[in-house]
């Protein structure tokens, strides 16, 4: 039962009670009855009366308690001229409007977040009590999109409050972050990517730069003086007279010949460093893969490897340092034969629509385990391979802001891929 049933049912229980006894009492003396009959309405006039009063702040504080449950924090009350009822009213309109205040700050700062998150260079993901994509921003969707790997190999097998730099296809690197926040009294979970392929990039190349240029230097100020002293020990015919004296005649011819190729050795990793600004140009791709495959041919029929192209009938022209990407293309190519072992093809598809070049071969692909050292300096699956081709590769198209990657798809279906923009 309600408190105010139970007010109402005492005064109407005592008001007849009183009733009842007056009746008794005073039957005989009329007035006296009358006048005490009198009394007993006042009294209920004035019971009610108070029973509004009491009741009001209830009914108030009913009323605030319903808006506060609705989050309607703009129903406020009006001063009734009572101390008590207003010094409520006065409480619970100021606590509204601190409510009010407090509740457009978090939302002016959840506005403020989201426009962060949206606009961020940085890629954000919000992950859910499940560790499931609640939130994601459009930098994290098109990284997601181009490496899917990232979130199932990487990002869910993190622990919360570590990083990590990952190299995704040999050729971007990403720092990871995962941590926590609160929301609501619950963890939730967000990662943070950062690409710092530029970066890395950049560190790399002053140091093989560094690297090579020690080298060179040392190797040219070594191999020149002692081929010189060589030949011209070769040169004195008087210390070749004897028929015994030809196997060190030959050892040194053989020995200068070592030097030389020592030489070649050495401009092959100094070429790298010293690539010049793309003199760009207009260039018909199609003329220039024509003439790339012209001059593989002999190679590649060695092996009995066969091109295909699927490329528009009329020429195609991209902006492109025309000795530069002949080289690049040379040694993606070179790649490709070497990685088919007998009976193959490689394939040159262009795509005017999303200006693409795919250069597809049905080699043995690409292994897992060597797919995030690709285009790295120095590195190489041949047993006799320097680690430069794939490099000067990344260092010619970075030079024309071409972007690019390397994947197998499956079997008999690794795929170099150039947009052309």
């Amino acid at each position: 039962m309600k408190l105010k049933t139970k007010y109402i049912l005492f005064l109407v229980i005592l008001h007849l009670i009183c009733l009842v006894m007056s009746f008794f009492i005073f039957q005989d003396n009329k007035v006296v009855f009358i006048l005490t009959e009198v009394l007993i309405i006042i009294s209920v006039i004035i019971s009610l009366n108070l029973y509004k009063q009491l009741i009001q702040p209830l009914t108030y504080l009913r009323q605030g308690i319903s808006a506060i449950k609705d989050q309607d924090f703009n129903v406020k009350f009006l001063f009734t001229g009572k101390k008590e009822v207003d010094e409520l009213v006065d409480v619970y309109n100021r606590m509204i409007d601190e409510l009010r205040k407090e509740r457009t700050k978090q939302e002016e700062q959840h506005f403020f977040l989201e426009k962060l998150i949206q606009t961020s260079p940085t890629s954000i993901i919000v992950l859910d009590f499940d560790g499931q994509i609640k939130q994601i921003n459009p930098i994290a969707t098109t990284v997601l999109q181009t490496n899917p790997e990232l979130l199932s190999r990487h990002i869910q097998d993190m622990e919360t409050g570590t990083s990590r730099t990952i190299r995704t296809d040999g050729l971007r690197t990403f720092k990871i972050q995962k941590s926590r926040f609160m929301d609501r009294g619950f963890e939730r979970v967000f990662v943070m990517m950062e690409e710092v392929t530029a970066e890395i990039f950049e560190a790399e190349k002053n140091v093989y730069s560094k690297v090579i240029r020690m080298m060179a230097h040392e190797v040219n100020n070594t191999v020149g003086p002692v081929n010189s002293i060589m030949n011209t020990a070769l040169a004195q015919q008087h210390l070749w007279v004897n028929e015994t004296d030809d196997q060190l005649k030959n050892a040194l011819k053989i020995a200068i010949d070592r030097n030389q190729n020592l030489n070649v050795f050495m401009r092959n990793f100094a070429d790298l460093v010293k690539i010049p600004v793309a003199k760009k140009e207009q260039v018909d791709l199609i003329a220039l893969l024509k003439s790339v495959t012209e001059l593989m041919f002999f190679q590649a029929n060695e092996k009995q490897v066969k091109f295909k192209f699927d490329l528009p009938v009329e020429p195609y022209i991209i902006r492109a340092d025309v000795e530069q990407m002949e080289q690049a293309l040379i040694n993606i190519v070179k790649n490709a034969i070497e990685a088919i072992r007998n009976d193959g093809f490689i394939q040159f598809t262009v795509d005017k629509r999303s200006r693409t070049l795919v250069i597809t071969d049905s080699g043995k692909g690409i292994s897992p385990e060597n797919t995030a050292h690709l285009f790295s300096p120095f590195f190489s699956t041949k047993k006799d391979g320097q680690g430069i081709g794939l490099t000067l590769v990344r260092e010619i198209l970075l030079n024309h802001g071409f972007e690019f990657s390397l994947k197998t798809f499956g079997e008999k279906d690794t795929r170099f891929t150039i947009k052309l923009i």
